[in-house]
């Protein structure tokens, strides 16, 4: 099956500093998180929940393109996206 991206939404998780968003492939959930730092330029120090909830939407497609190859590379319910895998 493939991806998909049917769900538009996201949350802030404080805990793990990360922008949490879930894909589907057929009815399997494959959950997401991606680093507050792949979501900050290189000028910036941090990003508050807001700022990381609005980059994330501005990154939307690059973020789904990033997270659909990592998961094509290893089936996994759950991924953790970094800088590296944005900028690939």
């Amino acid at each position: 099956m493939t991806l998909t991206f049917p769900n538009r939404s996201r949350s802030f998780d404080e805990s793990r500093n990360a922008v949490r968003f879930s894909g589907y492939d057929g009815m399997f959930e494959v959950r997401f998180l991606i680093e507050a730092n792949a979501l900050r330029t290189a000028s910036q120090a941090a990003r508050s929940e807001d700022e990381c909830l609005r980059a994330f939407d501005m990154a939307r497609d690059a973020i789904l393109d990033a997270a659909t190859h990592a998961y094509g590379n290893g089936r996994k319910n759950q991924h953790i996206l970094t800088a590296r895998d944005i900028r690939r």
